[in-house]
């Protein structure tokens, strides 16, 4: 059994993450979503609402779980059972940029446990400029951000941002 691993802070769960949650979940036995509490971000949601987010998302897939993740990505990999099960971690890599950062995250990874494979998997093309960041920042100025966010997702934008307001 090979289980991936797909962490993130997922503020909020863009179609591009779907879309590489589907890839993933047709690769490997079973899929662990890992939402990041984002201690290093500012978070337009909270865990609990991205949490959320991502299992409505990700429903109609079986072979997908998501959970919330705390601490160091290497010590999560290695607390999900089973214990004998192969684990990869899943990551996005969009554009050269992406990949550079991943490269050397992945490399940090291997320095701790040099059984962690990283496995990096590109989005649909419709999906490769697609962030939660610039979602989050076009959003915040009153932009059209449907195209990037399912429409489950889009209420709970909107709702965020009226109380905010």
């Amino acid at each position: 059994m090979t289980i991936a691993v797909f962490p993130g802070t997922f503020d909020p769960v863009t179609r591009g993450h779907e879309d590489l949650i589907v890839r993933a979940a047709g690769l490997f036995d079973q899929v662990v979503v890992g939402v990041a509490a984002g201690h290093h971000k500012k978070t337009m949601f909270q865990l609990e609402e991205r949490l959320a987010m991502v299992r409505r998302s990700t429903a109609r897939l079986k072979n997908v779980s998501v959970t919330a993740m705390d601490g160091l990505m290497v010590e999560f990999v290695h607390g999900l059972p089973p214990k004998r099960a192969r684990k990869v971690v899943v990551r996005g890599v969009r554009n050269a940029s992406d990949f550079d950062y991943e490269v050397q995250l992945a490399g940090m990874n291997r320095e701790r446990d040099a059984s962690m494979e990283t496995v990096f998997l590109l989005p649909d093309v419709q999906h490769q400029f697609v962030s939660s960041s610039r979602v989050r920042e076009i959003a915040s100025l009153g932009g059209d951000v449907s195209p990037w966010v399912s429409p489950a997702v889009l209420a709970r934008i909107r709702a965020k941002l009226r109380q905010t307001a």
